[in-house]
């Protein structure tokens, strides 16, 4: 890469950056400008000037990230030259911190805390991206491709013992003090699919909607604006968001499987292939709740507008209303909001259940109280009878690395809402030799 090139391109991720700056929270001007002045290179009047130049290009509501960065480069320059690639180059604010995260001013800071030397940091968070070219023994992270229900592919990244140390370490000193929505429910201490079935029960309407390839769909960059807008400078934003995400080696993607509707599966690779939330990491469902919470503030504004309750599962998006419930305004407007904020629906999963229909939320049925589909019970039963009749290792039909768990985890899944259901299973589960 020539030098040019690397100058074009520094600027473009300095661009990035200020997006992803801007677009975590509201789309308004005085909040916009705040965000602007507090956590990137601007001053206040150049930060106003801005966040004003902003809503007047996208009066109807926050842009992409690349919708952002190209109408970045189409602006004049401001007036103290402070956009990214300008000429002045002003010194680095203090932090402004914001929630109650730990305050690492410095890499070397953030390295002591996470009990790294600075060198160890950049190597976990890979900060020159030799990762992706390395021999699978010294990746960070071990690869799966698994068969979803809809018969599409999904990549597990499951990281190595001491890299998800660190991430649990990350969530529980870092992610757990970002906000997250009242509307999520997945990942959540307290919360559950009950808690997110619950609201839509004895609705007239109940609409499901599924965010196509969810954690892959979050780039690092995202994370990176996150962690600035609590107050991290931009190396060590960098480096925390690194030790979060991963790009997937090329190998890795040469291998996935031909399965499924061949544009969603590129779209996954493309996601891939560029720093991302690895599905397998214990810290991506907290990194993706706290990403996504500006786009449960829209939707949940958009459910407000329109008489409709909102929650989130995961990539599962529900609503529930009544019969009078403006689907023609409300399909295309979900539709909207997850596009301007970098997610895009999964049509082939887009369902509307009136109440003479089977409701389900969350793989829950909700037409009169939260509960799993009596098959699925059946069915479980049935698992768990002909493990204690044949063995557990005859019935462990997809390879799941640890059986019990699993069962336990379905076994648990039912008790959520049917206790009774769930004693009786397990009393099957202690019968199990294992």
């Amino acid at each position: 890469m020539s030098a040019v090139e690397r100058r074009v391109a520094a600027r473009r991720r300095q661009a990035e950056e200020l997006a992803a700056i801007a677009l975590a929270g509201l789309w308004e001007q005085t909040e916009l400008a705040s965000r602007l002045e507090g956590h990137s290179r601007l001053d206040g009047d150049d930060a106003r000037l801005l966040a004003q130049r902003l809503l007047e290009t996208f009066p109807g509501g926050s842009p992409s990230v690349a919708g952002f960065v190209d109408a970045l480069r189409r602006y004049p320059p401001l007036p103290v030259r402070t956009l990214p690639g300008s000429a002045v180059v002003p010194v680095e604010p203090w932090p402004v911190w914001r929630w109650d995260v730990p305050r690492w001013r410095t890499v070397r800071e953030c390295a002591q805390a996470l009990d790294l030397t600075e060198g160890e940091l950049y190597w976990f968070a890979d900060a020159r991206g030799w990762n992706r070219r390395a021999r699978a023994s010294l990746r960070h992270y071990r690869y799966r491709w698994v068969p979803t229900r809809s018969g599409g592919v999904r990549l597990l990244e499951q990281p190595k013992p001491r890299l998800a140390e660190l991430q649990r370490r990350v969530v529980r000193h870092v992610l757990a003090a970002l906000p997250v929505h009242d509307a999520a429910h997945g990942f959540r201490k307290g919360r559950s699919a009950a808690t997110c079935a619950g609201p839509h029960a004895r609705r007239d309407l109940v609409v499901r909607l599924d965010l196509e390839g969810f954690f892959a769909a979050v780039p690092a960059t995202r994370l990176q604006g996150l962690l600035a807008l609590a107050g991290y400078p931009a190396g060590v934003a960098q480096l925390l968001a690194g030790l979060l995400a991963t790009e997937t080696p090329a190998d890795v993607l040469s291998a996935a499987p031909r399965a499924g509707d061949a544009l969603v599966r590129r779209r996954l690779l493309e996601h891939l292939a560029r720093p991302h939330l690895p599905q397998g990491a214990p810290s991506s469902p907290s990194a993706a709740n706290a990403v996504a919470c500006h786009l449960d503030v829209r939707l949940a504004g958009l459910a407000r507008v329109l008489g409709a309750t909102y929650t989130r599962y995961a990539d599962d998006l529900a609503f529930s209303g009544d019969a009078r419930l403006a689907l023609h305004r409300l399909l295309p407007g979900v539709r909207r909001i997850a596009s301007d904020e970098g997610f895009r629906l999964r049509d082939t999963k887009t369902s509307v259940a009136g109440a003479h229909q089977r409701q389900r939320v969350a793989g829950l049925v909700v037409n009169t109280a939260p509960a799993a589909p009596r098959e699925d019970y059946d069915a479980l039963r049935a698992t768990l009878h002909n493990c204690v009749r044949t063995g557990p290792a005859a019935q462990n039909r997809h390879g799941h690395p640890d059986f019990r768990t699993h069962l336990l985890g379905r076994i648990a899944w039912v008790g959520s809402t049917h206790p009774g259901r769930a004693a009786k299973l397990r009393a099957l589960y202690d019968r199990i030799t294992w």
